[in-house]
């Protein structure tokens, strides 16, 4: 392992109790760095002199770089490739709302402009869903926390950023205490993101769920569910044979009787493979029980790596109004971000460690939070 990062919450924490230093300075450090990147150790006031030492000698102010920064054509998309210090590539994406232009009710929404965070937990991911460019990858390795923190410092250099999702490369809960610490860390000062406004996606890692209740009460659970029966969830998400449908639903039913909130239900829309009314009722009758909010993802061509197509724009309305009218579950239509810069939903991969990506269309994010 390199020299540590500033960000990486429980090594730095551990560090200063070890040295005898009041952790409280940590949010003022924190702080002092996001306002200036390229500050040294010393410039940092009003610390006690034991903490400039440590400092200097057991961590960085960052340990990844941002290599370059992309806009999409109409500009509410940005991707950064950020450079890690094991020589990795990882994207985050920046998407930019703004909220009075939909409707609440029939009225106008409150509110203006607003950016949210895609955040990438893994470099490549293991579970390997046959629709998304970053499974193609296959798994490289887990963040550290501070490397999960440091997307978020980079990108607050563009964006004043409200909402942060963990929807970019990896399954978060396989990396499940580095994204822990980081959410913990982006919830405290000085970040100050309500735990509402951070959203983890996971496509059931069973065990994991049971425990993120506690370990982070107030978060958004996204689920990537995809199919309403298990195996059409096998054939196009391998990794579900490990995580049986009845068994992840039953997992589910904890988690909301535990947390009292919404589940977000992601559910990507293959033409002829899970988009048919039938698979409709079949996700209504699965979800009757839940309080969820259903976000159906049209699905992104990722070349010659794609065996999918994308439904029609009728069977995704028709799906949307079956759930909704049936069976009264709140159902939205993701709006596509960043197809041109392969930013958008399951189009996010870097070829091999030291190779940088190729911007040819390849598949996970966006905003599951917010009210469109």
């Amino acid at each position: 392992m390199g020299v540590r990062s500033i960000f990486d919450v429980p090594d730095v924490r551990a560090e200063f109790e070890k040295a005898g230093i009041n952790t409280h300075f940590i949010p003022f450090i924190w702080k002092y760095v996001i306002k200036n990147p390229n500050c040294e150790w010393d410039e940092i006031p009003d610390l006690p002199s034991a903490a400039y030492s440590l400092l200097r000698s057991k961590f960085k102010t960052f340990t990844s770089s941002v290599d370059s920064v992309i806009n999409s054509n109409d500009g509410v998309t940005t991707k950064l490739l950020v450079k890690l210090q094991n020589g990795a590539f990882v994207e985050a994406v920046i998407m930019r709302y703004d909220t009075r232009l939909g409707k609440y009710g029939g009225k106008p929404r409150p509110g203006g402009p607003r950016s949210t965070l895609c955040i990438s937990s893994q470099v490549g991911c293991k579970m390997g869903c046959k629709f998304c460019a970053t499974g193609s990858m296959g798994f490289k390795n887990n963040l550290s926390s501070g490397e999960i923190v440091e997307q978020l410092v980079h990108a607050s250099c563009l964006s004043q950023i409200r909402n942060v999702v963990f929807m970019g490369m990896g399954e978060p809960l396989n990396n499940y205490s580095a994204v822990v610490e980081a959410v913990r860390a982006m919830s405290g000062a000085p970040f100050q993101l309500s735990p509402r406004r951070i959203t983890v996606s996971t496509v059931g890692i069973i065990h994991a769920i049971n425990k993120l209740h506690k370990d982070l009460p107030g978060l958004n659970l996204a689920v990537s569910l995809h199919a309403p029966v298990q195996d059409v969830r096998c054939q196009i998400m391998p990794a579900a044979r490990a995580f049986p449908l009845a068994k992840l639903m039953d997992a589910l039913q904890v988690y909301q009787k535990n947390s009292k909130q919404k589940i977000f239900i992601e559910y990507i829309m293959l033409d002829g493979v899970n988009d048919e009314e039938h698979h409709a009722h079949q996700l209504g009758k699965l979800l009757e029980t839940f309080d969820v909010v259903v976000n159906l993802i049209p699905f992104n061509p990722i070349g010659s790596l794609s065996q999918f197509r994308t439904s029609s724009e009728e069977k995704v309305l028709r799906f949307q109004k079956i759930l909704r009218g049936v069976n009264n579950i709140r159902t939205t239509v993701r709006k596509q971000m960043g197809q041109d810069i392969s930013g958008a939903c399951g189009q996010l991969v870097v070829n091999s460690l030291d190779e940088k990506p190729k911007n040819s269309g390849v598949t996970d994010i966006e905003d599951l939070v917010s009210r469109r």
